[in-house]
């Protein structure tokens, strides 16, 4: 708990912290202080127009912030707390800084599961606005040392609690559409509303550019053998160098995605390979980060 503490004296003196979530390391500051928010921005080297997912401790302070519909309150009570982010209109006088949100009259929220998430949360008594913890369009972190690796000194405390365990971000819905694929499996939504995948013709939500997680190495998809030059993800029946799951779970692949691209990315060869992975269940969130993360 002494980090814990350490870590809400620096949020409550406007400064941000690495905290573990149960999907990736975040890079937490006060949602309410522009100037701390900045201080995320700049660490990560994010553009502006990219919004940041708001953290809280329960589906009450989450409604202090954003406006819920019917359709909100239901995939909250169902998945929350846990790995689902809700897109909704901005409350009134919510206190959220405008940088928190790139200037947008909707707030991205959700309620996470981890303990030292929640701990922070309820030890600094503040909304915490909080991306993956490293450099905009790099892999993102599962563990401590990513972060550490990818933002250095610009990081002035990471609490480190292990490994995350969902390894892919948070799904994210905005009223019945799938802005981003996640834990939270379409499969899963369906069965409390009939959402669909879609997509944004703006920035409304975090993880929506078209590069994003992305390795210094060229990547290439769908790869059943590697080249002389590459280094291979293997899934399955492909072998590889490493592997997101040998026996094709797609659960435990999603929770080594980025450690697995983390040490492609440290190797001595000069590209990475990824073997074919299903696009069933949380096979579309594991493909969207791949894709993005092959965007160059």
């Amino acid at each position: 708990m002494a980090a814990i503490h350490e870590a809400a004296a620096l949020i409550r003196g406007g400064g941000i912290v690495a905290i573990p979530t149960e999907t990736v390391y975040g890079l937490a500051a006060d949602a309410r202080d522009s100037a701390a928010v900045a201080r995320i921005y700049a660490a990560k080297g994010r553009p502006s127009f990219n919004p940041l997912i708001v953290h809280v401790p329960d589906a009450a302070a989450a409604e202090r912030i954003a406006v819920f519909d019917d359709d909100a309150r239901a995939l909250a009570a169902a998945f929350w707390p846990g790995p689902l982010t809700l897109v909704l209109p901005i409350r009134a006088g919510a206190g959220i800084a405008s940088l928190a949100t790139a200037g947008l009259d909707t707030v991205a929220v959700r309620v996470p599961a981890h303990r030292a998430m929640q701990a922070l949360l309820a030890a600094s008594a503040a909304p915490l606005a909080a991306p993956s913890a490293n450099a905009s369009n790099a892999i993102s972190p599962t563990r401590a040392a990513h972060v550490a690796a990818s933002l250095g000194a610009s990081v002035p405390l990471i609490v480190d609690d292990g490994s995350t365990t969902a390894g892919v971000e948070s799904t994210i819905v905005a009223g019945r559409t799938i802005l981003r694929p996640g834990p939270v499996t379409a499969e899963m939504l369906r069965e409390i509303l009939p959402v669909a995948p879609g997509t944004s013709a703006h920035i409304s939500a975090p993880g929506q550019l078209a590069t994003h997680y992305a390795p210094r190495k060229p990547l290439r998809l769908d790869a059943v053998a590697a080249d002389d030059d590459e280094w291979l993800i293997g899934f399955g029946s492909v072998a590889g160098d490493d592997m997101l799951s040998a026996t094709g779970d797609m659960v435990e692949a999603a929770a080594r995605l980025f450690d697995a691209l983390h040490r492609a990315d440290a190797s001595d060869r000069s590209r990475i390979a990824v073997a074919p992975v299903p696009e069933q269940d949380i096979g579309a969130a594991i493909n969207d980060r791949l894709r993005r993360a092959a965007a160059r």
